[in-house]
């Protein structure tokens, strides 16, 4: 705030405004825009942004919109911080996932992220990763005491717990030095597989592992409370949040039974999610996370810090594309900044080419040094809780905990998560909320960048070792990209036979016309593999049909301004039609021109919202491309 030199700010001479009058103020450019007559508090409401889960993006917000007071960093509820000290002592723990199942390539991609930033090893065993047997030559080389190692098991994860509990005998690694996550995570591997039958066996596993470590090596923790199967079959923010807590809730109640107490149980879990690209989401996503864990401990009678949530952040892999993948480390960077503001304990940034098979050098490198800029370069972390106090953020965590608790209670209400996830009730949820979200996606309301949005068909791909098969059976996994992946491998596989899909694109009039909606076209047809032909740059009723013989393709899309429709659109369509065009497109919306372009042979209307991947879909079936 300036300061004038009495000492007074220099606002002090202003009258302080009022919502009210930010209202007003709303209502006449709400109606000079034509977009509503509403006014008061229902103008303010018409320019909020709806997200999932019945949440909402309000344009403003001031300390009236406040919740309760989230309290202090490393105090209950823990809303700003697991730790009164947040990460500003050492940063959070920069963790990078290994898949390769050679156990040599795996040790040396290990000790080359170790040497170069990377704090802990988030290492796969079993079927998508090294054999159990051979964990000791992945990890060779790596000192124990110091680097903690989590595992991702899968169904291995008894085997891969007692081989690393053995590589620490081996090593004479004090038990009270090691440190890391056996891995467990027996709802979880249900939800990926779908083998509920195996489910008692695992948890009676897993609790003999909790028990084992809890008694000999304190800096162990036996389980993982994985929220990612639930993300990544398109769940929303407070479906995952909600389907993480009850799976906690059931593993507290199995070891509390098994004779721990429940300091010592919740002592055995560490919490995994997903961050994504949507930075502020994320950030109270993890808020809301330690809030709602720390509620559950409460309850059950934890003392001291034992309802303080360990989180672990995963760039999200629902949101990396194949296409142009380059664009993923733009993803991951923001996703990760994200992870770090909102307090997660330790972080791993997916390599930007994760989605097309196993990464290679340069994109662990990538991936390892995105955190590291953000921590070293940024100085992210020097700050606790730099998020807290933002009556937006605050709000927002308030309201995604409040979402996320009611799906909570609706499982436990079903029977709990394992009864949830065998009848069907949590796929059934998230499928319906992934199949919104996809009609979403398909009209661009959400936008990815390089796919739907500016693809490069002219790119070339990345080529990558195949990454070992994920676990199936189960829950589906999903990824944003998939319906366009699939209209690019129909659209490259008729353009491998000879055949590249081609849209002809008839502009009118002068660049100032057509230009906006010809970048439109062009933008969405590539978005499907189908080539824009833009030449001539313009056309009119006389030139239309030799320039649209010329260009090879076989469908044709009339771009221009809506004063140039009404006096050309139609006989440039007909002349289109008669030169032979399967289908005449139109850009824009025609309003009262309908009736007389259908007529005259303007067989659809592309325009913003419009379902993107039908038309896609439509337009390579009516070119004969084989699905």
């Amino acid at each position: 705030m300036t300061v004038l030199p009495d000492g007074l700010p220099l606002a002090a001479e202003f009258p302080d405004a009022t919502r009210e009058q930010w209202q007003h103020l709303v209502e006449g450019v709400l109606r000079k825009s034509g977009t509503t007559d509403a006014s008061g508090a229902d103008a303010e409401r018409a320019l909020a942004t709806a997200l999932q889960d019945g949440v909402s993006v309000r344009p403003l917000y001031t300390a009236q919109d406040a919740p309760a007071d989230a309290g202090y960093p490393g105090f209950a509820p823990y809303v700003r911080g697991a730790r009164p000290e947040g990460a500003a002592v050492a940063g959070w723990d920069v963790r990078q996932r290994h898949a390769h199942p050679d156990p040599r390539r795996t040790n040396a991609a290990v000790l080359a992220d170790l040497e170069h930033g990377v704090s802990s090893v988030w290492l796969a065993v079993g079927a998508e990763g090294v054999p159990a047997d051979a964990l000791g030559q992945a990890l060779d080389g790596v000192y124990l005491d110091l680097a903690p190692v989590v595992l991702d098991a899968g169904a291995d994860f008894e085997p891969a717990a007692r081989a690393l509990l053995r590589l620490y005998a081996e090593r004479q690694v004090p038990p009270g030095s090691a440190l890391g996550n056996l891995g467990a995570d027996p709802l979880g591997l249900a939800a990926r597989t779908g083998r509920h039958a195996d489910l008692a066996g695992h948890l009676t596993a897993a609790t003999e592992l909790a028990r084992l470590v809890g008694r000999d090596h304190p800096g162990v923790r036996a389980l993982t409370v994985d929220a990612l199967p639930y993300h990544e079959a398109g769940g929303s923010t407070a479906e995952e949040l909600g389907c993480s807590l009850a799976a906690a809730v059931a593993y507290l109640r199995q070891l509390t039974a098994a004779g721990l107490s429940v300091d010592e149980a919740c002592a055995q879990l560490d919490f995994r999610y997903a961050a994504t690209a949507d930075q502020f989401l994320t950030i109270a996503k993890l808020r809301a996370a330690r809030r709602l864990w720390a509620r559950v401990a409460e309850a059950s009678g934890a003392t001291g810090a034992s309802g303080a949530q360990r989180q672990h952040a995963v760039t999200s892999r629902v949101m990396m594309t194949r296409r142009d993948p380059w664009v993923n480390m733009l993803r991951t960077t923001v996703a990760a900044l994200a992870a770090g503001v909102g307090g997660a304990d330790a972080v791993t940034v997916l390599p930007f080419d994760h989605a097309i098979g196993l990464p290679d050098d340069f994109a662990r490198r990538i991936a390892r040094n995105t955190s590291t800029i953000l921590l070293e370069e940024s100085h992210l972390a020097r700050v606790v809780d730099p998020a807290g106090g933002s009556w937006y953020v605050e709000r927002l965590t308030d309201e995604v905990a409040h979402a996320a608790w009611a799906w909570f209670q609706e499982i436990e209400g079903a029977g709990g998560m394992a009864k949830a996830l065998e009848s069907g009730f949590v796929a059934d949820r998230l499928a319906a909320t992934w199949e919104r979200r996809s009609r979403d996606l398909a009209r661009r309301k959400e936008p990815i960048t390089g796919v739907s949005e500016y693809p490069n068909l002219a790119e070339q791909p990345v080529e990558r070792e195949s990454a070992p098969a994920p676990l199936g059976g189960g829950l589906p996994t999903v990824r944003r990209d998939e319906a366009y992946e699939r209209l690019r491998a129909r659209a490259e596989a008729a353009a491998a036979a000879g055949g590249t899909p081609r849209i002809f694109l008839a502009a009118l009039g002068p660049a100032a016309a057509h230009t906006a909606r010809a970048a439109f076209a062009t933008n969405l047809f590539q978005a499907g593999g189908i080539e824009a032909v833009h030449d001539p740059v313009t056309v009119t009723a006389q030139t239309a049909a030799e320039a649209f013989t010329a260009s090879g393709a076989q469908v044709a899309c009339v771009c221009s301004s809506d004063a140039l429709y009404a006096e050309q659109a139609a006989q440039v369509a007909a002349e289109l039609k008669a030169a032979g065009a399967r289908h005449v497109y139109l850009a824009g919306r025609p309003g009262d021109l309908r009736e007389e372009l259908e007529r005259a042979g303007v067989d659809a209307f592309v325009h913003a919202g419009c379902d993107a991947v039908e038309v896609l879909t439509s337009a390579l079936d009516i070119m004969g491309v084989a699905r």
